[in-house]
């Protein structure tokens, strides 16, 4: 079998998560260039939030895959959606942490739209994109779902349709309906 056939690749992620280490070893140089895929194209939709660069991220979402205990593998998309999901989440955080690290050095309190306003828009765009999906995830979970994988993880129609056990035509229009939802969210309170 071809090493990487989404069935063996498949197959190592369910000996790995039944503690075969062997089997870790031999599936990160396989997944290695589509993480690296997964996290340039995080970075490319966020350049001048971002300020990790591709093995940066590649590397902290490898170090919290180790984390994450008692994952039942079901295949190849399972694994790169739950890895797109932690590559969000460690650039959320890494946002925030610069946001926060930045916050109080002498600089004068504005009022809030003033403060909007003057904010340099990519941390904030990052930031609001994440607290929007966030709200359209407690709505409607798989619309959540739907747009962190087309949007943050890049997989395709047909890839997000296999994670999600629906079919393309669904993910469609989930994707249709959670852009508008979420434009929706992320231009509320913006006066024209």
């Amino acid at each position: 079998m071809e090493a990487d056939a989404p069935q063996y690749i498949s197959g190592l992620l369910r000996a790995w998560s039944e503690g075969d280490q062997t089997a870790l070893e031999r599936l990160i140089p396989i997944v290695d260039a589509k993480l690296r895929r997964i996290a340039e194209h995080y970075l490319r939709r966020n350049r001048p939030a971002a300020t990790m660069d591709t093995s940066s991220l590649v590397n902290e979402a490898y170090l919290r895959l180790l984390d994450v205990k008692q994952v039942g593998w079901h295949d190849r998309v399972h694994f790169f959606a739950l890895s797109s999901g932690i590559m969000r989440g460690i650039l959320v955080d890494h946002v925030r942490a610069r946001r926060s690290a930045k916050r109080g050095r002498g600089v004068q309190p504005l009022p809030l739209d003033e403060a909007i306003a003057a904010s340099p828009a990519p941390d904030s765009d990052l930031v609001a994109i994440d607290e929007a999906l966030n709200e359209l995830s407690k709505v409607d979970p798989r619309r959540g779902r739907v747009v962190e994988l087309r949007f943050f993880g890049g997989l395709s129609v047909e890839e997000t349709a296999e994670a999600l056990s629906v079919s393309p035509a669904t993910v469609m229009r989930d994707w249709t309906v959670a852009k508008l939802f979420l434009m929706r969210e992320l231009t509320r309170g913006v006066s024209p």
